[in-house]
C-alpha cells in the first residue's frame, strides 16, 4: 500500500510493458465487436514528469525520454512514441507520461469497457477523478487480484487483463499464479498481460514452472535485460507473460525487442522469448 508509481513513471520498464500493451490492444481493435479490459493495478494514469516525486529519481530519463528522442522503426515503439506525445500536455514537449489507463482509455471505442483498479487511497482518488466523466470506464478500490473474480468473465467476451502489481509483498508471483489460474477458469479466451521485475533469475524459473502448472493455452513469456542479471537485488530487467497472445505479437516482437535494447541499454542489454504454453501458431 505504500508503492507509489510516480516515482518510477516512464522508466524502461513502463515503456516495454505499455509498448506491448499497445499492440495488444490494437489487435482487439482491429474486430469490430466490443472488448473489454481489466487493469487491476492501475495507478492514477497520468503523471506529471516535473514532480518532486518524478524529478526525485528521473527514471523516465533512461526510458521514455530515450524512445521520444529517438526516430523507432519498428511498428510497436513508433505507435507507442506517437501514443505518448500525443496525450494532453504533451503538445510542445514532453511533460506528463501516461499510464496504463490513460493508454487504454485512449484505444477505447464507444462500446468498449474497462475497470481500473487502484488500491492505494490517494491515487484511487485521482484515478477517480481523471475518469468520473467517462461512462466506458468503471474505477474501483480493491484488491487487485479479487478483481478476477469480481469481474470475470466479461458480457463482451472478447479482452485483455493486465496484471501490473508493485511487487511490495514477498508471494506476489505466486498470488499472480493463483489470480491467472483463477482467470483461466472465468474467461480462457482473455489475453492476460502479466508484469513482473526481473531481479533474481531463480525466482523467474519458479514463476515460470509454477505458471507451467497451469493449463495454459498459447502463451509466450517475453524479457528485456537493462544489464546481466547478476545483482539479485538489482533491477535488472522486466518481463512479461502474455497468455492467448495476438497471432501477430510473436512476429512484431522481433522487431520491437532489438530496437529497444539498441535504444535504451546497447551496450548490456539484451531479450528474450520464450514459449511456456500451447502450441503457438
Amino acid at each position: 500500500m505504500n508503492y507509489r508509481h510516480i516515482y518510477h513513471a516512464g522508466n524502461f520498464a513502463d515503456v516495454f510493458k505499455h509498448a506491448i500493451l499497445l499492440a495488444a490492444l490494437d489487435h482487439l481493435r482491429s474486430k469490430d465487436k466490443p472488448f473489454f479490459v481489466l487493469d487491476t493495478h492501475a495507478g492514477t494514469g497520468l503523471y506529471p514528469l516535473d514532480a518532486p516525486q518524478a524529478r526525485k529519481t528521473a527514471e523516465s530519463a533512461g526510458g521514455i525520454e530515450k524512445i521520444v528522442a529517438a526516430m523507432p522503426r519498428s511498428d510497436i515503439l513508433r505507435s507507442y512514441r506517437e501514443h505518448v506525445l500525443a496525450m494532453p500536455g504533451n503538445e510542445e514537449s514532453l511533460r506528463v507520461y501516461p499510464g496504463s489507463p490513460s493508454l487504454i482509455r485512449a484505444r477505447l471505442r464507444p462500446d468498449d469497457r474497462a475497470v481500473f483498479n487502484e488500491r492505494h487511497p490517494e491515487d484511487f482518488e485521482t484515478l477517480r477523478a481523471g475518469f468520473a466523466r467517462d461512462r466506458r470506464v468503471r474505477v474501483e478500490s480493491r484488491d487487485g487480484y479479487g478483481c478476477v473474480r469480481a469481474f470475470l468473465p466479461p458480457p463482451q467476451r472478447r479482452g485483455l487483463v493486465l496484471i501490473d502489481p508493485p511487487f511490495e509483498i514477498p508471494d506476489e508471483f505466486s498470488r499472480m499464479v493463483r489470480a491467472l489460474g483463477e482467470g483461466l477458469k472465468r474467461f480462457s479466451t482473455g489475453t492476460y498481460l502479466l508484469w513482473h521485475p526481473v531481479k533474481s533469475p531463480a525466482a523467474i524459473r519458479d514463476f515460470h514452472s509454477a505458471l507451467s502448472a497451469l493449463p495454459l493455452p498459447e502463451t509466450l513469456s517475453v524479457t528485456f535485460f537493462l544489464r546481466p542479471p547478476d545483482d539479485p537485488k538489482a533491477f535488472n530487467g522486466t518481463g512479461l507473460v502474455i497468455v492467448n497472445p495476438p497471432w501477430t505479437l510473436a512476429e512484431s516482437l522481433k522487431d520491437f525487442l532489438p530496437e529497444l535494447v539498441a535504444f535504451l541499454a546497447p551496450e548490456t542489454g539484451r531479450w528474450s522469448v520464450e514459449r511456456l504454453g500451447g502450441a503457438l501458431s
